[in-house]
């Protein structure tokens, strides 16, 4: 091993000390998306990895959709923490819905850290065929 890849060895009074002084920073994250339309409606698919259904906040007012959430980063009791980028981040994104769309309809499900919210178009909003007769 060189002296460039081994581990420093650190004092842990001065480890504790750092980590009663600094403030907790919350993170806030802005979830990657993929949308789908097609004639019915969208589908928005969110990456919300380490998120439980029970830290997801999906909320609709007026035209304004917002998803919120906590993820949960799993540490082993027997383990020390050396070294964190992320602890427990926050996602948040908004998007905004045409008239179009019939937010009561919207239906949501999390899956393995993946957000699938199902946006239906209004029934007036469709494309329909209409028939044409001939006299």
């Amino acid at each position: 091993m060189t002296d460039t890849t081994q581990l420093a060895e650190r004092d842990q009074s001065t480890l504790a000390r750092r980590d009663t002084e600094q403030p907790t920073r919350r993170i806030t994250l802005t979830p990657a998306v993929d949308i789908y339309e097609d004639p019915q409606g969208v589908t928005l698919w969110a990456d919300l990895p380490g998120v439980t259904k029970d830290k997801l906040d999906v909320k609709v007012h007026d035209s304004s959709l917002s998803i919120e959430a906590e993820a949960v980063v799993p540490t082993r009791a027997n383990l020390r923490l050396q070294h964190a980028e992320v602890r427990e981040p926050h996602f948040a994104r908004t998007f905004t819905l045409s008239p179009d769309f019939d937010t009561s309809k919207i239906e949501a499900s999390i899956q393995d850290g993946v957000l699938k919210l199902t946006i239906p178009r209004r029934d007036e909003a469709r494309p329909r065929r209409i028939e044409v007769k001939t006299s």
